[in-house]
This record gives C-alpha cells, sequence and structure tokens, in this order.
C-alpha cells in the first residue's frame, strides 16, 4: 500500500480538499486503484451536530456516517464508496482509546498521546486503506490523506507526531507528502511572495514531516524566481513545485496536476514508475473545457436558511451542476434566503423583500433544500407555492419535501393550520411527524440516515421515468421527521402523488403533482449520489424541466448506467466540439466567468 499525504500551511480554506481530491483522480486515471482517508482534528466523534455556518455542509454516506464534506469531493471526483472510518476525527480517537482503556486492555499502564493516541491513529489509517471503496475486491494502491488546518495548530500535533512515525512505519517509497501552501502576492509590490510558505514547511520539518512535493495556491502561475528561492529555501527540487493558480472551476485542477508532471514526481517517490501509467483523462479534460465554454444560462431559485454560506449546500451545487452541464447550460444560482420572502420582512426590510421577490419570479426553476428549524418556513412555503401555482419547476428535498406537502394541505385542502411537529409540536393538524425511532434527546447519530430504498409505486411517474423505470433505488437518507402515513389518503385525494414510498408502504420517500411540469419532493438526499458525468436523475430532470428539454432527458433516461442516466448530454466530446468554433476572445471571457453566478464564484 502506498500513501500520499496532503497537508497545509499558511492559512485555511486553501483548498486542500480539492487537491486531495485531484490527485486522487490522477493517480486514478492512471490505473491505480485509490482510497482516500481526511483527518479532522476537532473534537466532535463526526459532524452530524455542527452547524452548516461552522462548518458547510453535513455529507451522509451509504452507511449513515455523517462527515465532513470533503469526503463529498473525495466521491465525486474519484467515483468511489467511503465509509464512515474514513473520516477520523479527535473525538473518534480519543473515544476508541478511552474504550479500550476502560476494558483494561492497557493493562494498567498509564495512558498516554503518545505512544497510545498516536499508535491508534496509525492502525485506524492501515485499517482504513485496506477497505475497497470501488466496488472490486481487494484492497486499493494507493491512500489519499487529507489532514484538515493548518500546520501549527495545537489540535493537529497529534495527528501530525503520528502521520511522522507512520511514514517511518511503512517505509521509504511507500509514504509521499504534498503540502500545499499559499503564496501571496502584495498588491503594493505586486511580488510573489515566498516567506510564508519557507516558514510554513519548516514548521512541518520541525514536527518530523518532510514534504515531497510543494503545491503553491497563488493567483497566476508561479514565476521562476519564486519556484527557485522555494526549491533553494525549502530543499525541494523545482520539478517538484507545482503551481495551483486560480481556474474558473475545480474540473481544471487534476488537468493543472497532470500538465506539470506532478504524478511523475509521486511515481518517483512511491516507486510506481514501470506499474503505473500516463494519465488518461481526455473525457475529463472535455468535460472541463465544455463547462468553461458554456454561456446560456438556466436560473435556479435556492430558497434556504444557509444562503450566506454556499458551503452548506455544497452538494446541492455541485448537483446542479452536473445536471446544467450536461443539458449545455450555464448554472446561475440566484441565494433567496427564505425569511426575506415572508410578509413581516416587506415591513422591516423592504429592500430585502423585493429583492427575494425578484429573484424567484426571474427563476427558470425553484429549489427547496434541506434544513433544520423553524426559521425562514413560512417563506419557503411561500416558495412552494408560487412554484406550484405558476407551474414553475420545483424540487423539494428532505425538509423541502415535507414544505411541498404542508403548503399542498394548507392551499388546496383548505386545512390552514396544517404543519409539522418539528415547528409546532402541539398542531392539531399534523401532516409531518416525529419518527417513532427517533430519539430526542441524542442529537447525535439518531437520524434515519444512510442508503434506504425506495419502491415506486408506478413506473409511469416523472420520477420513475428519470430513474430508467426501475422497480426500485438506493438514496442516502438523513430527517427525523416524515410524511404522517395517516394522512397519504387524503392528500392522494386530493391530486398529490406519492410515487416513491419504504418497503413498509408507510413511509413517504417521493411525492409528485402529476398535472404540473415538474414538481417533485424527494425524502432523501439525491445530491450526495450525483457525479460529474453521471447527474443525480432528480437533478437532471429538474434542470431539463428548467431549460424545456425535460422530454429529452425522459427519452434518454430510458437507457441507464448502474441506476444513474446518461443524460442528454452524455456525449462531452460532441459538446466540445459544438463549441470550439467561439472565438478566443469569447473563451477568454467565459474562462473568467465564475461558474455559480455571481454570488458563489468557485476559485478553489
Amino acid at each position: 500500500m502506498k500513501y500520499v499525504l496532503v497537508t497545509g500551511g499558511v492559512v485555511s480554506g486553501l483548498g486542500k480538499g480539492v487537491t486531495a481530491s485531484s490527485i486522487g483522480l490522477l493517480l486514478k486515471t492512471c490505473g491505480l486503484r485509490v482510497t482516500a482517508i481526511k483527518i479532522d482534528p476537532y473534537l466532535n466523534t463526526d459532524a452530524g451536530t455542527m452547524s452548516p455556518f461552522e462548518h458547510g455542509e453535513v455529507f451522509v454516506l451509504d452507511d449513515g456516517g455523517e462527515v465532513d464534506l470533503d469526503l463529498g469531493n473525495y466521491e465525486r471526483f474519484m467515483d468511489i464508496k467511503l465509509t464512515r472510518d474514513n473520516n477520523i476525527t479527535t473525538g473518534k480517537i480519543y473515544q476508541s482509546v478511552i474504550n479500550r482503556e476502560r476494558r483494561g486492555d492497557y493493562l494498567g499502564k498509564t495512558v498516554q498521546v503518545v505512544p497510545h493516541i498516536t499508535d491508534a491513529i496509525q492502525d485506524w489509517i492501515e485499517r482504513v486503506a485496506h477497505i475497497p471503496v470501488d466496488g472490486k475486491n481487494g484492497p486499493a494502491d494507493v491512500c489519499v490523506i487529507e489532514l484538515g488546518g493548518t500546520i501549527g495548530d495545537i489540535e493537529s500535533m497529534p495527528f501530525i507526531q503520528a502521520l511522522g512515525q507512520f511514514s517511518y512505519r511503512v517505509g521509504a517509497g511507500n509514504f509521499c507528502l504534498v503540502h500545499v501552501s499559499l503564496v501571496p502576492v502584495l498588491n503594493v509590490v505586486g511580488e510573489q511572495k515566498t516567506k510564508p510558505t519557507q516558514h510554513s514547511v519548516r514548521a512541518l520539518r520541525g514536527q518530523g514531516l518532510t514534504p515531497h512535493i510543494l503545491a503553491c495556491r497563488t493567483t497566476m502561475v508561479l514565476d521562476e524566481n519564486a519556484k527557485g528561492k522555494l526549491s533553494q529555501f525549502c530543499l525541494i527540487p523545482a520539478e517538484n513545485i507545482i503551481t495551483l493558480y486560480d481556474v474558473p472551476n475545480i474540473w481544471n485542477v487534476p488537468l493543472l496536476l497532470r500538465d506539470q508532471k506532478a504524478h511523475e514526481a509521486m511515481f518517483k517517490v512511491l516507486n510506481l514508475h514501470g506499474v503505473a501509467q500516463e494519465p488518461n483523462l481526455e473525457e475529463w479534460t472535455c468535460r472541463a473545457e465544455s463547462c468553461d465554454l458554456l454561456h446560456e444560462p438556466v436560473r435556479i431559485a435556492l430558497v434556504g436558511k444557509y444562503t450566506c454560506l454556499s458551503d452548506s449546500y455544497l452538494s446541492v451545487l455541485k448537483a446542479l451542476l452536473h445536471a446544467s452541464v450536461d443539458c449545455k447550460k450555464k448554472l446561475v444560482v440566484d441565494w433567496i434566503p427564505a425569511s426575506n420572502l415572508e410578509s413581516p420582512t416587506a415591513k422591516e426590510n423592504p429592500d430585502a423583500y423585493k429583492a427575494a421577490w425578484k429573484l424567484l419570479k426571474g427563476a427558470d426553476g425553484v429549489l427547496v433544500p434541506g434544513g433544520f428549524g423553524d426559521r425562514g418556513v413560512q417563506g419557503k412555503i411561500i416558495a412552494a407555492r408560487y412554484a406550484r401555482e405558476n407551474r414553475i419547476p420545483f424540487l423539494g428535498i428532505c425538509l423541502g419535501m415535507q414544505i411541498a406537502v404542508i403548503e399542498f394541505a394548507r392551499s388546496v385542502l383548505g386545512v390552514q393550520d396544517a404543519n409539522s411537529t418539528e415547528f409546532d409540536p402541539h398542531t392539531k393538524s399534523p401532516y409531518i411527524i416525529f419518527m417513532p425511532e427517533g430519539s430526542k434527546t441524542q442529537m447525535g447519530g439518531t437520524m434515519r440516515l444512510g442508503s434506504r430504498r425506495t419502491y415506486f409505486q408506478t413506473k409511469e411517474c416523472k420520477s420513475a421515468k428519470l430513474y430508467g423505470s426501475k422497480s426500485f433505488i438506493d438514496e442516502r437518507h438523513r430527517h427525523r421527521y416524515e410524511v404522517n402515513p395517516e394522512l397519504v389518503a387524503r392528500l392522494e385525494n386530493a391530486g398529490l402523488s406519492f410515487t416513491g414510498k419504504d418497503e413498509t408502504g408507510q413511509r413517504m420517500e417521493i411525492v409528485e403533482l402529476p398535472n404540473h411540469p415538474y414538481f417533485i419532493g424527494a425524502q432523501f438526499h439525491p445530491e450526495f449520489k450525483s457525479r460529474p458525468g453521471k447527474p443525480s436523475p432528480l437533478f437532471l430532470g429538474f434542470i431539463g424541466a428548467a431549460c424545456g428539454q425535460l422530454d429529452a432527458v425522459l427519452q434518454s433516461s430510458s437507457i441507464v448506467d448502474n441506476g444513474l442516466s446518461k443524460g442528454v448530454g452524455s456525449d462531452i466530446s460532441a459538446v466540445n466540439k459544438a463549441y470550439k468554433n467561439i472565438t478566443a476572445t469569447k473563451t477568454a471571457a467565459y474562462r473568467t466567468e465564475y461558474i455559480y453566478g455571481s454570488c458563489n464564484g468557485l476559485h478553489f
């Protein structure tokens, strides 16, 4: 087993996760089997109880693991399925060591950070690295490990000590360290400053780790003078210093690594010459170039609670992007704080109210994602009603589906007090109820989590057709509340159709309005299994409906691959060829545009 460790220096938020994902993809296209591990030094056992404002979205795995959003990047880039153990936290390590101490496994010894914590970290890495994640038998060839945080953080020190020991445990030729660091440019002098990176590498060496490859985050290509300084003062060969400059979308990052021969540098350190082949990124290159050249927009109004931090809905954004590229449209996301659509805002902040409604009325589609708590709920209900009454394509995810049911009960059935017991525990019309197996005292890990099976009640509905007319599908869940099964008949008699249910038939999984161009709600989170080139079927249908291509999407969905639609734009090379006639001037202009629109430009 070979190991590639990715660390970060100077500042956080440099893009270590994207870099690690890109390294994994690059090695995979070289014919190697790859797995990944993310180390988060915080004391939480997992990301499940952390606020999206604090740490971005909580990504959910097939086994129900609630993990850091970087594992979503790993899965999307490398097309693998990870487990909860692929996310290591300080909380997990200390919990396992304390449990062993309570059992008496240490035979009365004084339990210390070194060697007990550091040994536990090394054992965990080695064990998880051998778990196959690509659907094949046997362990992977390479394990990419990302150490969260920044070199010098107090909470990272046990992990750095453990990884230093681990490099000796696995031996030379089996361990490669890639250090991602910032090379800033001061506007006053306009010069790339290498001193922060020099200090970062020195700090890393002082803690027992020596980088083999330096990945420099910059706004532009690293000049030769700066590269020479880094090579001289950091004691790293110039050919092992890679520039990761700002790009219009993160699909270009693996191409930067390939073009600068990062794979050859890793092959040399890991003794993989003669084993691995040259990377084959032709399809990925076509997809990245096509994405950069798209210019005909599709506007999606995302009505949510956490709209001030785009990472809160990272997987939703990625799924929208995958689908829009498949439909050959440039994605523009209009962020609408749900509470800004509510009538109290019209009095308190009329400008925000008018701006929110202007965005909603100008959208080609309306998406209400998952969330918790009652803030902004009325605004989400208003958005669902607007989409339903004006026949605007609508996709509701998790809470978004529940909102759609409440809105239908209020507006169509006339049950004005219809509500969820999450928002009003004493409501007399509980259309959404707490699941009987849930816990109201323990928050972490007590929801309905992970991959669950949904059975289609008819193959003639839009959702079934989008999934290739399958009898059932497996999607990932994360919720505590569900549609009240005692009120389903009343809703269906009024025209709402529950087209997907669980194996018992009592838990509603998919809801549709048959007489609407596209109005679908899903209790599960389809965004977690969306991949570049293999968009989530519900997202593909949503974007298709938003840009007038739903019939073509439904027709193409009759051909399925592993349960995912190939979509209307699966011939990426043909798309790329079609855009070759665009002038160089336009191409340069499009490349500098932000792929998610003005609110979320993606410099990685």
